[in-house]
């Protein structure tokens, strides 16, 4: 059978793009674990994330992150976002609640405080620092929650057993951290190379 030089060309073509997108989808991998609490109530709603990819940068998120406000509580009580995400902080409850934070990662700079709205609406922020967020209401003191901003989209919470997946996640060398409300940053080394890595992390208070 006879073939001609442009055809040949269209096959060598369709076969490097094929091999491409072969090798691209064996080396992204699934970063997943547990997370060990020690000193801590649990390990649930701990955020753990890839701290960079070298020669990336992440555009901010088009789609809006929702933090609510249902029976006096924040739902769901820790929220992960990558930086530059905006979160729409609704309200459920028949009463009015005041969001504010007191500080980003301690730092009293990034204090903030949203004001106060009834039922059915919703307000808006823009977080463009990395770190910590945590939620307070002054109407209702025991209200509380988190808002975790990390540099990059590779992130997950954890579970109530301290599980977390991190889905599709680039191959390299990184550094996977942790962020929580009651214990310490943690890090470890990861290396994803196609399919799943499975880790083990601690966390202590």
């Amino acid at each position: 059978m006879h073939m001609s030089v442009s055809g040949t060309k269209g096959l060598k073509l369709i076969a490097v793009l094929a091999a491409g997108c072969v090798a691209t989808c064996a080396w992204a991998g699934d970063v997943k674990g547990k997370v060990t609490a020690q000193g801590m109530r649990s390990a649930e709603n701990i955020a753990v994330y890839i701290d960079s990819i070298p020669g990336k940068t992440f555009p901010a998120p088009t789609e809006h992150a929702v933090m609510n406000q249902s029976h006096l509580a924040y739902v769901p009580h820790a929220l992960v976002v990558q930086q530059g995400a905006t979160v729409d902080f609704k309200n459920e409850d028949n009463v009015g609640h005041n969001v504010y934070w007191p500080s980003v990662s301690h730092n009293k700079k990034g204090a903030h405080n949203m004001g106060t709205w009834p039922q059915g609406q919703a307000k808006t922020f823009t977080f463009t620092d990395v770190g910590d967020v945590p939620l307070l209401c002054n109407v209702h003191p025991e209200m509380s929650g988190y808002i975790f901003v990390v540099p990059t989209p590779y992130f997950a919470v954890t579970d109530k057993e301290g599980n977390f997946v991190i889905k599709n996640v680039p191959a390299g060398q990184y550094t996977l951290k942790t962020a929580s409300e009651g214990g310490k940053p943690a890090s470890q080394a990861v290396t994803v190379s196609g399919g799943a890595v499975s880790v083990s992390i601690t966390v202590t208070k």
